[in-house]
């Protein structure tokens, strides 16, 4: 079967090799459809690459070019039943190198004139590094307000830096325009399927770091929920290969002031609510997203899952922040929103992602 793009609103398929970035009847992300290499060997995996391509067989690409060395990153105990997994250690300090490094490999191999990117921070300094390692000329839009270590990052790989007046939204419209340039890969973490294809290697570590098997629970931050689909994609093909024999479930995090997925699961809804999605003010500037593009597809992978979705406050981030820093982790405000959210469970085994270095936000206020 060939590797293509396929639209899970209306089946309409596109070309990998093609430069289109949505779908063209909706507008909507693009799904991928792939065969992988054959099934996953536990046995063969020692010896292998220490990245995450060392899970070659289940991935859409191979033998990159572009890699910085990502994935791999530690697992370490915080209590009794819960741990966390240091992806603030990737090159780029933000779990966004696992699906970064994807659509730089694709985009290296269709040598597009230019590559365009809309981010609050994390995914654009991912996608702008590993640009950078692919020598190609990459655009990276932010919105006002984004951090200033972000953006001071994002320019020092060497991209050209947009920073578009507004919020998310505004950001990802601008991006999104100028994406529809002929020679341009949008290397979108939401619309391009890739990306997800590299986050669920968090999962595939997980597994493989736990002797074979997963925690009861994954707890996960979500604004476009692309760590989240990856693990879902994850779970679901270990499943498959008959690797685990149960999924565990997947806990969703939001902030409160910027919840509308939280809103729509707790409502029974199967996509977002029809009411005004504004974006108040969070510390979880990563998660803050009134309208994600893939809505239905996170809901329903949370359903699936048995999960949930959780809120915290803005007082809850301030202090997760400071507890995580006192037991030795500085992490930025949103990758401290699981641990502010279950970091008290004592009933089951759960995994929360420490997902961005504090030194890419500093400490709250």
């Amino acid at each position: 079967m060939a590797t293509t793009y396929r639209c899970p609103q209306d089946g309409a398929r596109a070309d990998v090799t093609s430069l289109t970035w949505c779908c063209p009847v909706c507008r909507g992300p693009w799904d991928l459809d792939f065969e992988s290499a054959g099934p996953l060997r536990p046995g063969d995996l020692p010896g292998r690459a220490n990245s995450l391509w060392r899970y070659e067989e289940v991935l859409p690409l191979s033998s990159p070019a572009t890699t910085l060395g990502e994935g791999r990153t530690p697992l370490v105990p915080l209590t009794g039943t819960v741990s966390a997994k240091l992806d603030f250690l990737m090159p780029t300090l933000s779990f966004k190198d696992r699906g970064a490094v994807m659509l730089a490999e694709l985009a290296r191999r269709l040598a597009p004139e230019r590559v365009v990117a809309d981010s609050s921070g994390n995914a654009g300094t991912a996608v702008a590094a590993y640009c950078a390692r692919a020598a190609l000329a990459c655009t990276v839009y932010v919105p006002e307000g984004t951090s200033p270590k972000k953006t001071e990052q994002i320019r020092a790989h060497g991209a050209r830096l947009e920073i578009v007046p507004g919020d998310r939204e505004a950001t990802a419209r601008a991006a999104r325009s100028a994406a529809d340039a002929p020679g341009t890969f949008y290397a979108s973490h939401v619309f391009n399927p890739y990306f997800l294809h590299g986050t669920k290697t968090y999962v595939y570590e997980l597994w493989e770091d736990l002797g074979g098997r997963l925690p009861d629970a994954i707890a996960i931050p979500v604004g476009n929920g692309t760590l989240l689909l990856g693990a879902a994609l994850a779970t679901a093909e270990l499943l498959a290969q008959g690797l685990i024999d149960t999924r565990p479930a997947l806990i969703a995090v939001q902030a409160e002031a910027v919840s509308p997925l939280a809103t729509a699961f707790h409502a029974g809804a199967e996509d977002l609510l029809d009411v005004p999605a504004g974006a108040s003010p969070t510390l979880a500037e990563g998660i803050a997203i009134p309208r994600p593009p893939r809505a239905r597809a996170i809901l329903a992978a949370v359903r699936e899952s048995g999960g949930t979705f959780l809120t915290v406050t803005e007082d809850r981030i301030r202090a997760a922040q400071l507890d995580l820093a006192a037991r030795g982790f500085y992490v930025e405000t949103t990758g401290v929103a699981c641990w502010a959210a279950v970091g008290g469970w004592t009933d089951r085994s759960v995994v929360v992602p420490l997902c961005g270095a504090g030194l890419k936000t500093g400490l709250a206020a």
